[in-house]
């Protein structure tokens, strides 16, 4: 199984970070630039899926992402722009398969699911750090004290959740894709997450240790990050910076 993991493109919070304390976080939208990014990703992939050549037979490709606003924009955008270089066939094996036109999207389908969702980050929302230790001083000390031993993986936002239960959700739905490969012969999926949630992503796939999350930089905007067969490829597109995340 190969397993494309993307971030989504530049928000309106990458580039003002004061849009968290107006907007909630799921409602935030894509920047003109984002889509722009967007876009390329899925030029990108839709030239990576058909470099081997084979042309009139793709794989069962299906693209996830997560219920936000923004990777649901980036996730339309890579969708449009990935698409065959002729008349092809989306394959399970062989001898049948979905015949597509040329210009059609390389994908199966595209679905969403709940809990690739971003961190929540509950009432430390587009706060800075001065404003939580002013508004929260207890759960700002904790926290605190929790990163100064490399320990940001383990404190509970009030009313939103660590990156502890970040891996644990991301975690439960592998489930829904290792049924897909069993049972309906998917072959690859494409992830459009968050920072965060693709750093746990990864972290649980691979059983690395809690100190790689921490350690890991955050991914850049519409970066694509590789996995094939249980093996960390890294990031076979770059991707584009200015998105520093507020949970980075």
């Amino acid at each position: 199984m190969r397993i494309f993991l993307v971030r989504h493109g530049q928000s309106q919070a990458n580039v003002d970070h004061s849009v968290n304390s107006r907007v909630a976080d799921h409602a935030i939208e894509l920047t003109e630039e984002g889509h722009k990014q967007a876009q390329a990703a899925g030029e990108f992939l839709g030239d990576y899926l058909q470099a081997d050549g084979s042309g009139a037979y793709i794989p069962r490709i299906r693209l996830w992402h997560s219920p936000y606003r923004r990777t649901r924009q980036t996730a339309d955008r890579i969708q449009e722009n990935a698409v065959g270089k002729r008349d092809f066939s989306i394959v399970a094996k062989a001898t049948t398969g979905l015949w597509r036109s040329q210009g059609d999207s390389l994908f199966l389908d595209k679905r969403e699911h709940m809990l690739l969702a971003e961190q929540q980050f509950g009432l430390f929302d587009g706060l800075s750090d001065e404003e939580r230790e002013t508004q929260f001083p207890k759960e700002q000390a904790y926290y605190e004290k929790c990163k100064a031993f490399e320990g940001k993986m383990w404190p509970k936002m009030p009313l939103g959740e660590s990156r502890f239960e970040v891996c644990q959700r991301v975690h439960q739905a592998f489930g829904t894709f290792h049924r897909d490969a069993d049972r309906h012969r998917i072959r690859d999926i494409v992830v459009v997450g968050h920072g965060t949630t693709n750093r746990a992503f990864v972290t649980m796939w691979l059983h690395k240790p809690w100190e790689w999350m921490h350690e890991e930089p955050n991914p850049l905007n519409c970066s694509i990050r590789l996995i094939e067969d249980g093996e960390d490829k890294g990031y076979i597109f770059k991707g584009f910076k200015g998105g520093a995340h507020k949970g980075q």
